[in-house]
């Protein structure tokens, strides 16, 4: 079983909500987890940019990572949203395995 944990970006904590809830029902993620308030310094477009932002981490098996992807392009307000994938390398079992259950 290969799983992972997606961060995800948002521009606020109503975006990561429509987001997370559409990644649960479609069975892309098991859970999601809203960290609101975020403050986040970047460039775009060569200028250099100070935000608040919502962190959506997503947990999902590792193969369902670009079609989770997908998903969460067509619905972000972003051209080019923060979308990364990180392996679960371990952890409590029975929580993994609910991970697994709840997913396509």
């Amino acid at each position: 079983m290969k799983l992972d944990l997606v961060y995800i970006t948002t521009k606020d904590k109503e975006e990561a909500r429509k987001i997370g809830k559409a990644l649960v029902e479609e069975k892309l993620a098991s859970c999601v987890n809203i960290i609101d308030g975020m403050n986040s310094f970047y460039f775009w477009e060569g200028k250099l940019q100070d935000d608040q932002e919502a962190i959506l981490i997503a947990k999902t098996k590792e193969r369902l990572v670009p079609e989770l992807t997908k998903r969460v392009k067509a619905l972000h307000s972003y051209s080019c949203p923060c979308i990364i994938a990180l392996p679960i390398m371990g952890g409590n079992k029975d929580f993994l395995d609910w991970i697994e259950l709840e997913t396509k």
